[in-house]
């Protein structure tokens, strides 16, 4: 059964930047009260919808949907590295259970997965264990992305199963709101680019110092007015949010993945993990917002959200 589910922003620059004093006091205070209806509901088993930030999907073999069965985190911007404690032969139920229901996900016994999906399990695990998990990939970072559409059968795909198990269930969807990172594009990439990118490939030390030290270097470049970048959209969040507590999750079926890149940026894609949550309580969910503040010092539009089937 599906006991609650939350949808968090996540940030790269979480544990290394501090934002203003009063700000992240209500963001922590958000976060306490998260990880304690967390606490309360007690799940002992946790669904974690995510994104990836081309770390662990490559355009060797890039599916729209993937279960992993078995998968290792691989410990950027302070998350813990190793292996995910995955109950194997339930992962591979969920998975087949997705395909009876017509939407084709694949599955993987070495799934790579980065803070976009082991960050908020860290942060909602300070009062209740999460460990014991299954992580459902949504392609979101490289194009072509699954539709909204799509994405919303996947989420009552996974909440359909999710209630008729035994176990109490956690539902955690992971990513947006609005900001842009500095991600390459396939296209017009530069040869080494473009060989990362369809082939990835374990990054060195050095390499993985190098991509995380961009992170820290473009939020210094947005602070001092001086990025690049597209600013964060408050408005647009907004809208997101207001949709979510409503129960409507159709507010971005009418908008093209480029009016989203334009809009959102290029990480806003990934509110798609939102959508799939919360599709998965079925409808008449009961959504309460619990933080939402547009963070450049954390380069994301950063909201917390709190959501338990009808």
């Amino acid at each position: 059964m599906i006991v609650g589910s939350v949808c968090m922003s996540h940030s790269p620059l979480l544990e290394r930047n501090r934002a203003d004093p009063g700000i992240e006091q209500r963001f922590n205070a958000a976060i306490a009260a998260a990880a304690d209806y967390v606490a309360d509901l007690a799940p002992d088993l946790t669904i974690v919808i995510h994104p990836d930030h081309i770390n662990g999907f490559f355009y060797d073999l890039l599916p729209a949907f993937c279960v992993g069965i078995q998968a290792t985190s691989i410990g950027d911007f302070g998350t813990a590295a190793g292996k995910l404690s995955i109950p194997e032969d339930t992962a591979m139920d969920l998975s087949r259970s997705i395909l009876d229901d017509g939407i084709d996900t694949a599955i993987s016994y070495k799934m790579e997965v980065d803070h976009g999906a082991v960050q908020p399990v860290e942060i909602l695990s300070a009062k209740h264990d999460l460990s014991n998990l299954i992580p459902v990939f949504i392609n979101c970072a490289a194009a072509p992305r699954p539709t909204f559409d799509r994405v919303r059968a996947l989420g009552r795909a996974v909440g359909a199963w999710a209630q008729r198990r035994p176990e109490r269930i956690l539902i955690i969807g992971s990513g947006g709101l609005s900001h842009d990172p500095p991600m390459p594009a396939l296209a017009g990439a530069a040869p080494e680019v473009r060989n990362r990118l369809i082939n990835g490939g374990e990054l060195t030390h050095a390499q993985r110092v190098a991509r995380q030290s961009k992170a820290v270097q473009e939020s210094e470049k947005v602070l001092a007015g001086t990025s690049k970048t597209l600013p964060l959209d408050p408005a647009w969040d907004r809208k997101l949010l207001d949709g979510f507590l409503s129960g409507d999750l159709t507010t971005l079926d009418a908008s093209s993945d480029e009016e989203i890149t334009a809009t959102g940026g290029r990480g806003g894609h990934e509110v798609r993990s939102w959508f799939a949550t919360l599709a998965a309580l079925g409808p008449n969910y009961e959504a309460e917002e619990l933080f939402y503040e547009p963070m450049n010092v954390w380069l994301t539009g950063m909201g917390v959200l709190k959501a338990d089937p009808a």
